[in-house]
């Protein structure tokens, strides 16, 4: 029996990596719709473009990985219960639960790499995703400088061109510069330029010009020739002064934040349902294998198609994860909402292996006659009243 295991096992690990990639290439097909624009307009190369496109991958991998693998269990055991495969199997001895541990397994696999990547993988690839974001951004507005226009480039400073070769250079540059007050304002003429980027930030690169300073108290005027001059563009330093969000923090700083900085302090509610979302999010790929398997194994077998109960694990999957996004949206405001997301997490769990586990048989089936029960005397009601109607 080891060896159907591992083919289930198998079949259920490769489907479910296919799955993933698919999904995985449509969502990156719509945030690269995001960041194409701003990487054109910024003049950066088609490598900044891929690194920040998959740099905003892994967040979307907590919903992505428990939809494929649920995706796959359906899949998996529909086709082997049409091609008889399970039919035999249980014909041997074998019970739901013993069946169901491969897809289980993988579940439990699959919510352990999930933790890894919501405590630290993702958090860390959206940082650098938003930090490369604002730093495009800033590229950007030094980059939007217009032909014989007086440009602001920044607070106190001004950059005027005269022309803009294909190539990036700069013609005819002027730029007053007043940002820093302890120094007299000065004006540097240049014939040519370039703007380059640094660890720094960005800065304006002259050549062949002049820098001058007026005095008012000595009313002179101060001249200095040059070859070659440089001037840092003061914009693209608030990029490195940028707060990080919730979500872009490893578990360790939302356990440990910033006492001094006000703003966290501010946010400590906030950190705190990111910090259970973390936790709970990842469960949720070992309850939908569970929700699928329950559809499929249990109650009697039809070989010509179980079309009713693969529809509605997809609905009882779609409305849970549904609940459990909003429940992370209300817990921000509203201490239910955290409850709701342990519920949302743990229930599908505990009544999967509930169902599944043959020493509650005898539990399972007074329940289902229970509900088969209420459903019957729901119907017959209905079917009173709309006699009683006329």
């Amino acid at each position: 029996m080891k060896t159907f295991d591992l083919y289930l096992f198998r079949n259920l690990a490769v489907a479910t990596a296919f799955l993933a990639v698919v999904l995985t290439l449509i969502i990156f097909l719509t945030q690269s719709l995001r960041f194409l624009e701003i990487v054109m307009n910024a003049g950066s190369s088609g490598h900044t473009f891929w690194i920040i496109t998959f740099l905003a991958l892994p967040r979307f991998f907590e919903v992505i990985l428990p939809i494929s693998l649920m995706i796959a269990t359906l899949f998996v055991y529909n086709k082997l219960t049409l091609d008889s495969e399970l039919i035999a199997i249980r014909g041997m001895g074998r019970s739901p639960f013993d069946l169901g541990k491969p897809a289980m397994a993988l579940g439990l696999i699959m919510a352990l790499v999930l933790w890894g990547i919501t405590m630290w993988g993702a958090p860390i690839s959206l940082a650098r995703m938003q930090q490369m974001r604002q730093e495009l951004k800033a590229e950007f507005s030094n980059f939007i400088f217009k032909e014989s226009v007086f440009n602001p480039a920044g607070k106190g400073l001004t950059v005027y061109i005269s022309e803009k070769r294909n190539d990036g250079e700069l013609l005819g540059l002027m730029i007053h510069d007043t940002h820093d007050p302890t120094k007299l304002p000065s004006t540097v003429l240049a014939k040519r330029g370039m703007i380059v980027s640094t660890p720094d930030g960005h800065q304006v690169i002259v050549f062949d010009g002049s820098r001058q300073e007026y005095n008012p108290v000595t009313a002179t005027l101060q001249k200095l020739a040059f070859d070659r001059y440089t001037i840092d563009l003061p914009e693209n330093k608030a990029v490195s002064k940028r707060w990080a969000e919730p979500d872009e923090r490893t578990i360790n700083q939302l356990l440990r934040p910033d006492k001094d900085n006000v703003r966290d302090l501010e946010n400590m509610h906030e950190f705190n349902v990111e910090i259970h979302r973390r936790f709970t999010s990842p469960l949720l790929a070992m309850g939908f294998p569970l929700i699928a398997l329950i559809s499929l194994l249990l109650g009697s077998v039809d070989r010509r198609g179980q079309a009713k109960r693969i529809a509605a694990a997809i609905i009882i999957v779609i409305l849970i994860q549904g609940l459990f996004l909003a429940s992370y949206n209300l817990a921000r405001n509203n201490n239910f909402g955290l409850i709701l997301m342990y519920v949302l997490s743990f229930v599908p769990i505990g009544l999967g292996l509930f169902f599944l586990d043959s020493r509650s048989e005898n539990t399972r089936q007074k329940l289902m006659v229970f509900i088969a029960n209420i459903t019957a005397k729901t119907k017959a009601s209905t079917n009173i009243g709309g006699k009683a109607a006329p």
